[in-house]
């Protein structure tokens, strides 16, 4: 595993024997391990048991290390996902909670079953002209059951951003992403206060929001594992990365799938052929929607602006990252502004 951030930590097979036996006991040995790409938050590695079990062990970022505020918890916070999921949405391919625990030297880590499949980056690597059309299907179906799901409050659970209605913890969102920003000096395209002032115009429409939906928010390609049918054809076969779940608006889950593009413009995406099909309620997207589609992506670019630096991303070590993301973000700001 090439250790990107920060966030993640370097480990040894000696390392995660010992996580084994904290997890499963001192009689469970290690038959092989390795790290999993993909990440830039937490160091994951696969573990081959010798009970025959194959599973992933997903360790936080060392005690101590600076995080955006969003993040604090979210070891914790997959594992609640995870299990909430195999509760009220059974049919939903997440991997199985094994074990989740605390160390002092190692701090929080999780176990969880590995899932069969590749992730969708990983078979258009190895395929170009992989046909990824029914896994994408499969994910909008698996997202509309997902949604179905209703928490007791908008925004994240614990003490980070959260609020009584959809607009106030949308604005709560917002707000710890610009204090982020300020405390990591990042540049953002413009002041804090048109930011909070553009959200501010556009309250009307996130509090046609009245339920609190269960939301993966992460499902960029890298979350999304696929596998071949007994036809040959690429199906959904899991779902993970399960830690940044928040409860709100099921379009906020619409935007990281098509990550840099609008769904709006793609009506007949096999994403939203998919949702269409299994969802219990309908998905118009009208002005009010791309409305907060707009915002939606506005907040997702700002997030992946302001987490540069915690990532070891500086705008002159990642040019490019930060020149795309600046332009994205002037696209948005613009659009919502003469709305």
């Amino acid at each position: 595993m090439t250790l990107v951030s920060p966030t993640q930590r370097p480990l040894t097979t000696d390392d995660v024997t010992y996580l084994v036996h904290a997890s499963f006991g001192p009689r469970v040995g290690v038959l092989d391990a390795g790290p999993l790409d993909g990440g830039g938050y937490a160091t994951v590695w696969w573990v081959r048991l010798d009970d025959d079990r194959e599973v992933v062990l997903k360790l936080s970022p060392p005690p101590g290390t600076p995080l955006l505020r969003y993040e604090r918890g979210l070891c914790a916070a997959e594992a609640r996902y995870f299990r909430l999921v195999a509760e009220r949405a059974p049919q939903v391919p997440v991997p199985p909670v094994l074990h989740h625990g605390a160390d002092p030297a190692y701090g929080e880590w999780l176990m969880t079953g590995m899932l069969p499949g590749r992730s969708l980056p990983d078979l258009a690597a190895a395929d170009a002209a992989v046909d990824d059309g029914p896994a994408r299907y499969d994910l909008g179906a698996t997202l509309a059951t997902l949604h179905r799901i209703t928490g007791d409050r908008f925004g994240y659970e614990g003490a980070r951003a959260a609020g009584a209605t959809w607009s106030e913890a949308f604005a709560a969102m917002l707000d710890a992403l610009l204090d982020d920003a300020a405390d990591w000096a990042v540049p953002l395209p413009v002041t804090p206060d048109r930011l909070r002032a553009l959200v501010g115009r556009h309250v009307g429409v996130l509090d046609e929001v009245r339920r609190p939906a269960l939301l993966h928010f992460d499902c960029w390609d890298g979350n999304v594992l696929a596998a071949p049918d007994p036809d040959g054809r690429l199906r959904l076969s899991g779902l993970v990365d399960g830690e940044r779940f928040l409860f709100g608006d099921p379009l906020l889950d619409l935007v990281s799938p098509l990550l840099f593009r609008r769904i709006e413009d793609e009506p007949e995406h096999p994403l939203l052929r998919g949702y269409r099909a299994a969802t219990t309620e309908p998905l118009v997207l009208d002005a009010a929607a791309c409305r907060r589609l707009g915002l939606y992506r506005l907040h997702l670019y700002l997030l992946m602006t302001v987490e540069m630096p915690s990532r070891g991303m500086t705008g002159r070590s990642h040019p490019g990252r930060h020149a795309q993301l600046t332009a994205l973000l002037d696209e948005e700001i613009a659009a919502l502004g003469r709305d």
